[in-house]
């Protein structure tokens, strides 16, 4: 399960070395909800990777302003504190596993 996490948590996740992988959601996104069950099974999938986390962009609007991001969902994989890749949308499960396989 993909936990719910605020800018503090994810600050002092992103400084501690770990690969992080963020979802960047609402909950009035249908994309975002529809998601969810994804990244959820690439949490336990991925478990070994990296941290999987999701931020709610409106009750985090700093990060989200920080990030630029305009758009959700987006999934932001983050390492040595920075964004280093982003995928932007909705993904199936293969999508997504691609992604990972390729980014963690």
């Amino acid at each position: 399960m993909t936990q719910k996490i605020d800018v503090k948590k994810f600050d002092e996740l992103i400084a501690g070395g770990k690969t992080v992988v963020c979802d960047f959601f609402a909950t009035w996104c249908q994309p975002c909800r529809m998601l969810a069950p994804v990244m959820d099974k690439c949490s336990e999938k991925f478990a070994d990777k990296a941290v999987f986390v999701k931020v709610d962009i409106d009750e985090n609007m700093e990060l989200a302003a920080r990030y630029g991001i305009m758009s959700i969902p987006l999934v932001g994989v983050f390492k040595g504190g920075e964004m280093v890749n982003k995928s932007l949308g909705y993904m199936s499960q293969s999508q997504a596993d691609e992604f990972f396989d390729e980014n963690l």
